[in-house]
């Protein structure tokens, strides 16, 4: 990656863990444009000549936060789909929302940060997206071949799963300060299933 230098030494990744985590509370806590290198610095308890050694700006480690936990949440969700016996489209989605929504839990900072980007760093924002929604789609032309699903676009389904899982995390853990319950999965992975006409 062109904005940062991945360290060679155990010690260094130690130090680049430090900074990164210490910019993502807060990025996530006082936003992008509110959080200078020094604040980031002073939470990780390293000196500021040490942050510029792995990146060379404040943008640099912004963009690198939201491509490594973007590449862990596409692996986490991977690892769970290897894990866990499924025999229809619907029921893979039920283990990603659920993959998802831990996610989001332990890197509550992803969430905000990843819609902060949209305004800090508009073409990495949109290449988050399309790289989950090539995934999806992969899926969902297998499951259309299957005759699980309808013979919709398959993007623009992908976005639409991509956006029932964002909003019910905004409403749940931003607006209601809760965590999404079984009862949640399941009435998103109904929805899903058969949509909202009777």
């Amino acid at each position: 990656m062109s904005y940062v230098k991945l360290p060679k030494t155990k010690r260094g990744e130690l130090t680049l863990k430090k900074i990164c985590d210490a910019a993502e509370h807060l990025f996530s806590q006082n936003g992008f444009y509110e959080t200078e290198i020094n604040d980031i610095t002073a939470r990780a308890q390293v000196a500021t000549g040490t942050f510029y050694t792995y990146f060379p700006d404040k943008s640099s480690v912004f963009l690198y936060l939201m491509d490594d936990l973007g590449r862990k949440l596409r692996h986490a969700l991977r690892q769970a789909k290897k894990e866990t016996a499924f025999d229809s489209m619907i029921e893979q989605e039920r283990i990603s929302i659920r993959v998802f929504f831990s996610f989001v839990r332990e890197h509550f900072g992803l969430f905000k940060i990843i819609w902060q980007s949209q305004f800090v760093d508009a073409e990495s924002f949109k290449n988050y997206y399309e790289r989950f929604s090539a995934g999806y789609v992969r899926e969902i032309k297998k499951a259309q071949q299957n005759g699980e699903i309808r013979d919709f676009d398959p993007a623009l389904i992908s976005y639409v799963l991509m956006g029932a899982h964002s909003f019910v995390t905004l409403k749940c853990f931003v607006f209601d300060k809760t965590e999404p319950d079984e009862a949640t999965i399941d009435q998103l992975v109904e929805f899903f299933a058969r949509g909202m006409l009777k």
